[in-house]
């Protein structure tokens, strides 16, 4: 019996997970540096000590450091673990049901340490707590990406699959950009009169309980024996690996996504420094710029999706990471006095800008990796679909560590307002590997492997 296509329906409920978990990812991304070393403007304590280990690593950074290693292992065991699973409820959904709970529960406890001030046990609760969150993580997220190539069965399919999870995910960056609004609220004392700590840690539970709801949606939504061809591979652990990195299409643009998620990160983890030290607007404003970047992104993605049949989805990556590069560079400039433009203009500029390249980036390589793993399978006779969005799944988050890195570095440059330069100095950083993405990205084939995918059909 053949497979049947997923019905709109149910691949808006798979899109939702990603909603689901963008929002965890997002929230670790956007509030852990904030959370645990705020500027002095924020109105925190500092939780965890705030110095340079070999002169130029932030402890926050070397943690989280330490925390995409441990990804290093459980990534491919992870994928692999999927690929050859064979039970009577598939190979990818079993994980979803297994992640989620714990991934939604960790993420809530990395922003609940046991002392009100700095201390070694803070810096202990939140890596033991980071370590959890991301192997359950893992658990979801590398077999919820492994569905795609196997729910959708041809090009079109994937594009508009992956289209709708990326409007999920940039609505979970949307929501949990929104924690400045909802913890003000709750700071409120006309409504619980709560600590600007509580508050914050009452907001990232919530967020997350919601998170954990969504991430639910595609385990009940979705039977891989109806909708999927799903083939459990048979190809030991470590040759299945050594495989899928020798892949030169997929090597060129794993190095390519690595590079544009740190610049990415960088972007992310600066928003709320960017808005509050450089332009000395309110913390909230960020929150509203993350929806106005959403709901521009959002209005561009019919045309991304169009042009991408029409013109091919690498000239429109390279595009994208053009536009975005030329964000990062202007974020230097933020707020100078000779500048001509109101800060507030600025801060919306920067954001409608950026949207371009966030739905580009946010539709295409999902469907471009797909390409990449169906050829491969049809080359090697092996559907190593799981592998194939570990490696990736390991590169974003390498690149999102060494980001956060980057940018914790660079603050000890300068965090405040009256010495904002390391928070200057995060935007050409950023540039820099946006630039080394758009290089490595420039040697994919998309032409060849799509003409390899469609002849082997034929036969």
């Amino acid at each position: 019996m053949s497979v049947q296509s997923l019905s709109l329906s149910r691949q808006i409920a798979y899109a939702i997970g990603q909603l689901g978990w963008s929002i965890l990812i997002n929230i670790i991304g956007t509030w852990l540096v904030y959370f645990y070393l705020p500027p002095k403007e924020a109105g925190l304590p500092i939780l965890i000590m705030d110095t340079a280990i070999f002169v130029i690593f932030n402890v926050i950074g070397l943690v989280s450091a330490v925390g995409r290693l441990w990804d290093a292992v459980t990534d491919p065991y992870i994928a692999n673990k999927s690929d050859m699973a064979n039970t009577r409820w598939g190979r990818r959904v079993p994980f979803l049901a297994v992640g989620a709970l714990p991934a939604a529960f960790f993420c809530a406890l990395v922003f609940m340490p046991p002392d009100s001030s700095v201390s070694t046990l803070n810096l202990a609760w939140m890596i033991g707590a980071l370590l959890l969150f991301y192997l359950f993580l893992t658990i979801y997220v590398t077999p919820y990406f492994a569905l795609i190539p196997e729910l959708g069965h041809n090009p079109t399919e994937r594009l508009n699959i992956s289209t709708y999870i990326s409007v999920t995910y940039f609505l979970g960056i949307a929501i949990a950009a929104q924690a400045p609004n909802i913890w003000n609220t709750l700071m409120d004392e006309q409504t619980l009169g709560l600590s600007k700590v509580a508050a914050i840690q009452w907001t990232l539970g919530i967020l997350c309980f919601f998170a954990l709801i969504c991430m639910y949606f595609p385990v009940f939504a979705i039977n891989e024996k109806k909708y999927c061809e799903s083939i459990p591979s048979t190809i030991p652990f470590k040759e299945s690996l050594i495989l899928t990195f020798k892949n030169k299409s997929f090597l060129v643009f794993a190095l390519s996504d690595f590079a544009y998620f740190l610049s990415l990160t960088i972007l992310q983890s600066g928003l709320i420094y960017y808005v509050t030290i450089l332009l000395s607007k309110e913390d909230k404003l960020s929150g509203t710029l993350f929806v106005v970047m959403g709901v521009f992104s959002f209005i561009l993605y019919p045309i991304v999706n169009l042009l991408a049949k029409k013109v091919g989805k690498k000239p429109m990556v390279i595009l994208g990471l053009f536009v975005f590069l030329s964000v990062f560079v202007f974020v230097f400039f933020l707020g100078f006095s000779w500048m001509p433009i109101p800060p507030i203009v600025q801060a919306y500029l920067i954001v409608i800008v950026a949207a371009i390249p966030m739905a580009i980036l946010g539709i295409l390589p999902n469907a471009i990796l797909a390409d990449i793993a169906e050829l491969d399978g049809i080359k090697t006779g092996s559907k190593r679909e799981g592998l194939f969005y570990a490696g990736r799944t390991f590169m974003q988050k390498a690149g999102q560590t060494i980001g956060i890195l980057i940018f914790s570095s660079l603050l000890l440059l300068g965090r405040d307002a009256a010495d904002p330069m390391g928070i200057r100095l995060t935007g050409p950083a950023a540039a820099i590997f946006c630039f080394l993405a758009i290089l490595f990205f420039s040697k994919y084939d998309e032409k060849n492997t799509l003409k390899e995918i469609e002849t082997s059909k034929q036969k």
